[in-house]
């Protein structure tokens, strides 16, 4: 980790890179225009993933002083990782033979079928428990009437996995036991309570002369005005959709997993404890003696002794971790291995059938109904994940290493 701290910048910015491995021009020129806001508390905090975002960096993390900033979590609210291990071997499953191919290609196919990607969502109406809390509460929502029908929406939505670079995954840890992870937020539901508020926190910034240059896109909502609270009352209605819907999505996976066991194995599994975490969000905490708003954009928190996920690329590693309650993170680490190249980048660098070799190679089990795009998805789009969990080592210990074996994507 290294420090910048200059005329240039009201308060400091750490950064857990080594100092010859700093970010992105466009990240720091983002990171900069946090540390000149005025409500700010001690410093911006950027983790070994970040890249460049949408006003702010992705991996970053600021304690705000009575205010939220929109995009500042993002239009996918509430995106985070869920995961579930199991008791099976993977040496049991992955060498079963079918009609089909694989016993691993049969399950990953009916995940394919049975949760819906992309821009796809469920025929019939879903149960969902945040909804109908939701429903039951209307009045926290009557201020917003252009988005309440996303609420009636949500219940077709929920369960659903979404595209680019969400994935349901089926692991193997080193102990040779297969796991289940997937990666997934609050669908469009999110994107629209974002630039909702966005919008009119642009419009009371300039009504305000906020003193925020429109040029940073971090416009804010102070808490005590009725926007504020508006908007913190749809983002947590947004988070727990996105948790419910990761929930959801592991539920459905873990009836295919053991409906194909059922058929070819007489193999009884039972589960661990489920891990949901966010890593888009905003929430009150204490830092430093004072009550701050931490918002983590694609950052994960990582309080003392706390299980998280921090997921690799397909056909690369991901972890499961334990935080070390890092007060100069704000507890908080990354939230996965980070770009090296945009997704056009990545489309003219690498191809469809690069990456399909690369993952047959592995032996990796891809489940995509267009192959066209897959290059986003390269791992070698991504940054090494090793590096990055070295260089938060003051941040998470591993607790278990997963590699793919199949993957489902939108």
């Amino acid at each position: 980790m290294f420090v910048i701290s200059n005329e240039n910048t009201k308060i400091p910015i750490k950064i857990w890179l080594p100092k010859d491995s700093a970010p992105e021009d466009s990240c720091m020129e983002q990171a900069i225009h946090l540390a000149n806001l005025p409500f700010l508390h001690k410093w911006v905090a950027l983790m070994p993933d970040t890249h460049t975002g949408m006003g702010m960096p992705i991996g970053g993390v600021i304690a705000a002083e009575q205010v939220v900033i929109p995009n500042a979590v993002g239009v996918d609210i509430g995106c985070g990782m869920g995961f579930v291990g199991t008791n099976i071997r993977a040496e049991d499953v992955k060498n079963i033979a079918t009609p089909n191919g694989s016993l691993i290609q049969d399950i990953v196919g009916d995940i394919l079928r049975n949760v819906p990607v992309g821009f796809n969502h469920h025929k019939k109406k879903q149960a969902s428990q945040c909804l109908d809390k939701a429903m039951q509460s209307l009045s926290l929502y009557e201020g917003n009437p252009e988005l309440q029908h996303e609420i009636e929406d949500g219940y077709y939505q929920i369960g659903t996995l979404g595209g680019g670079n969400h994935f349901i995954e089926i692991q193997e840890d080193d102990d040779g036991f297969i796991g289940f992870m997937l990666h997934s937020g609050s669908r469009h539901f999110g994107s629209e309570i974002c630039n909702l508020f966005n919008r009119k926190a642009k419009e009371l910034n300039e009504k305000w002369y906020s003193g925020v240059p429109e040029s940073y896109r971090l416009a804010f909502l102070p808490l005590d005005t009725a926007e504020g609270q508006q908007y913190c009352n749809w983002m947590n209605l947004a988070l727990d959709f996105a948790y419910e819907n990761r929930s959801l999505m592991l539920t459905a996976v873990k009836n295919i997993f053991e409906k194909w066991l059922a058929k070819y194995t007489n193999l009884s599994v039972t589960y661990s404890e489920e891990i949901n975490c966010h890593h888009n969000y905003a929430a009150q905490e204490n830092h430093y003696g004072k009550n701050v708003i931490v918002h983590r954009k694609g950052a994960t928190r990582a309080r003392e002794s706390e299980l998280a996920l921090i997921p690799g690329a397909m056909g690369s590693y991901s972890y499961v971790v334990r935080g070390k309650g890092n007060p100069e993170s704000f507890c908080s680490s990354s939230h996965g291995a980070g770009r090296r190249y945009s997704r056009t980048g990545a489309m003219n660098a690498f191809t469809c059938e690069e990456v399909m070799a690369d993952l047959n190679m592995q032996g990796v089990v891809l489940g995509k109904h267009n192959k066209k795009d897959v290059a986003e998805e390269s791992r070698f789009a991504y940054k090494d994940i090793d590096e990055v969990m070295a260089n938060q080592a003051d941040l998470v210990e591993p607790v278990k290493r997963l590699k793919t074996l199949g993957v489902v994507k939108g």
